[in-house]
């Protein structure tokens, strides 16, 4: 029996060397495909010829239970002929520049700062951190007042909050990024500890509501499950401090952090009140221009897929063949669009990058629409 198998080993040995010689033959073949596309300017994706094809091989199939691991066999040659092609367009030059400028680093010094919330805010925090205490900064109160700021020109960045490390991602900053022409050139990650903010001779045992942004609700809910307080959800932390101080009763508190209760003069009854220590949140700095820093080493981008089986698949191949770490993606409903989603990839690179350029521009021509919201 075991001389059998090697027998059927060796068929299939010879069987493959065949495969690999067909297959070097016909990417010679594609090559000079690509070279006609090149110089009478086709688009390399044709997705009705693909699936002409794709037809006409299955059909050649006599055994119906080899029919859908040849279709994969064939998606998947097509697809490394693709992404071969467009390699060949970036040696040639004919890729074409991205729409977004390279500089050696962002204009600081003059720059005008927008952040949502309150004095005493985590994105204050952040905000400062990134461009310093004397910052010329302004807030507004909802998370699109702040798009819309730099958008209009009112400011020249904005600081929003985009991930926490324990309660996920601010959905809404995803919606907004794909909405606005607005593009990330930074990011800043910065420790949250939740306080117990209360007026000044507060005690614990008379609070009755706590006040908080839902995220830090989130993030203390252990904590607060076992005092049986009225939990209210906020815009943002430092909107909680600033309603204990207005309603000045002394049976309400605020989660929030250690900025809030200097800003606003509030006692901490309790400090490090998360759940999980080492939380931290993750900001993303904004601008309405198209820019990206020379030693920018991180990418997002969204697009749209068709609602087809292994139309994700085809769009993450792209990252593997050019090599392209893939740190993070997430998913978000199409509005309008009963089941279907727009993903959210960051991965690491620089805009000025070949394998970056030919990633990008496979995606561009076999999504159903492709954004850069930036490049940091």
């Amino acid at each position: 029996m075991a001389q059998d198998l090697t027998d059927l080993r060796d068929k299939i040995d010879i069987i493959d060397r065949q495969i690999v010689s067909l297959y070097e033959q016909r990417m010679d073949v594609c090559r000079e495909v690509a070279q006609y596309k090149i110089e009478n300017g086709k688009k390399v994706f044709d997705a009705q010829r693909e699936q002409e094809k794709l037809h006409t091989v299955c059909s050649l199939v006599n055994k119906d239970t080899y029919r859908t691991g040849v279709q994969e066999l064939f998606e998947l040659i097509m697809s490394t002929s693709r992404k071969m092609q467009y390699q060949m367009l970036s040696d040639a030059g004919a890729m074409g520049r991205l729409p977004f400028m390279e500089v050696e680093q962002l204009d600081l010094k003059k720059a005008r700062v927008v952040f949502q919330g309150a004095e005493g805010a985590y994105s204050q925090a952040a905000m400062q951190r990134f461009f310093g205490k004397d910052v010329n900064s302004f807030h507004v109160e909802t998370f699109r007042d702040a798009m819309c700021a730099i958008e209009e020109g009112s400011a020249d960045f904005a600081v929003l909050p985009i991930e926490n490390s324990t309660a996920g991602i601010v959905s809404e900053i995803y919606d907004l990024l794909q909405e606005f022409d607005n593009y990330i050139v930074g990011e800043q990650i910065i420790e949250i500890e939740q306080c117990l903010l209360a007026l000044p001779g507060t005690k614990k045992e008379d609070i009755r509501v706590v006040y908080s942004h839902p995220q830090s609700l989130m993030q203390t809910a252990r904590y607060l499950g076992n005092t049986g307080w009225q939990q209210i959800s906020m815009k943002n932390n430092a909107f909680a401090a600033q309603k204990v101080v207005a309603d000045a009763k002394t049976d309400q508190a605020a989660i929030a952090g250690v900025t809030a209760a200097e800003a606003y003069g509030l006692e901490i009854l309790e400090r490090g009140v998360n759940d999980e220590k080492g939380n931290c949140t993750r900001f993303i700095v904004v601008t309405n221009q198209k820019i990206f820093c020379k030693d920018a080493r991180k990418i997002s981008i969204c697009f749209e897929i068709p609602h087809e089986s292994g139309s994700l698949y085809h769009m993450l191949s792209h990252f593997i063949f050019n090599d392209l770490n893939m740190t993070k993606i997430e998913s978000r409903p199409i509005e309008g669009r009963n089941w279907e989603y727009r993903f959210f990839i960051d991965f690491e690179g620089n805009l000025a990058d070949s394998a970056v350029k030919n990633a990008l521009r496979g995606l561009r021509e076999e999504t159903r629409s492709m954004k850069i919201l930036g490049n940091y």
